[in-house]
């Protein structure tokens, strides 16, 4: 797909990562992790990655939302529905507990996956998969409110600092972690630059994707320009805010 006339190309490193969040089968967004503030989309969740290979993404970042609040995977479907009718790299999450839930992620098309909550209830299992899964397959989601790691679909906070968090990981290995800041989710009021910026310092030789809060091409060059490796984007695309056009720009 052509750029539109006349718009501007830039060199970026940063990979462009849309997200697919499924709640009942549906393409759904949440605002700030609320059950209660959704909006479902009429696109099938097929239709809706078919548009973004069409415009050269490479990957999508799909969140299980039903297994995120429920512990474990239920989406599955929609994963093999992707994953056979595309040719879309995806990152699988929500729930992801056991290896039983990595094996069924990869059975069903996953080419990656992110867990979160477990990585604070069970970080000797989290740990051990970067050695058994391989640190390119396995990525951390560390999302925080208040710097604070929020876990269970963001339904349950901690006192655990995200900073600490992410280290403990570093320490055995982790390559990829993925960073949303709950307060700047589905608002549409910019990323949290200051604590990605922080992030990529104290963390150099671990790859960042950010999540939340980005409004425009101008975010994810500024991103890019952090040292940030990846950028989740959700509620800007589905409300029209930043379009795939946009996006050729980036690509």
């Amino acid at each position: 797909m052509a750029p539109p006339e006349g718009s501007t190309l830039y060199s970026t490193m940063i990979e462009i990562i849309p997200s697919l969040s499924i709640l009942n089968g549906k393409v759904t967004r949440l605002k700030q992790g609320d059950y209660s503030e959704e909006t479902v989309y009429k696109q099938s969740p097929v239709d809706v990655a078919k548009k973004f290979e069409d415009y050269g993404i490479k990957k999508i970042h799909m969140v299980d939302l039903d297994g995120a609040k429920k512990g474990s995977p239920v989406n599955y479907h929609a994963l093999e529905s992707v994953a056979n009718y595309t040719g879309l790299q995806v990152d699988f999450s929500g729930g992801i507990a056991t290896d039983g839930d990595i094996s069924k992620a990869y059975e069903y098309g996953a080419t990656s996956v992110t867990a979160a909550s477990v990585a604070i209830e069970n970080q000797k299992l989290f740990a051990s998969w970067l050695l058994s899964y391989g640190r390119e397959k396995i990525t951390l989601g560390a999302d925080a409110l208040d710097m604070n790691i929020a876990i269970k679909g963001w339904q349950k906070s901690t006192n655990i600092n995200i900073f600490d968090h992410i280290d403990y990981f570093h320490m055995r290995g982790l390559k990829y972690v993925k960073t949303t800041d709950i307060a700047k989710d589905g608002i549409q009021e910019g990323p949290n630059f200051e604590l990605y910026k922080e992030i990529v310092e104290r963390f150099p030789h671990v790859n960042l994707i950010a999540s939340g809060g980005v409004r425009s091409v101008e975010d994810i060059q500024k991103l890019d320009e952090l040292g940030v490796k990846g950028v989740i984007f959700g509620r800007a695309y589905y409300e029209g805010n930043l379009t795939l056009d946009d996006l050729t720009r980036l690509l």
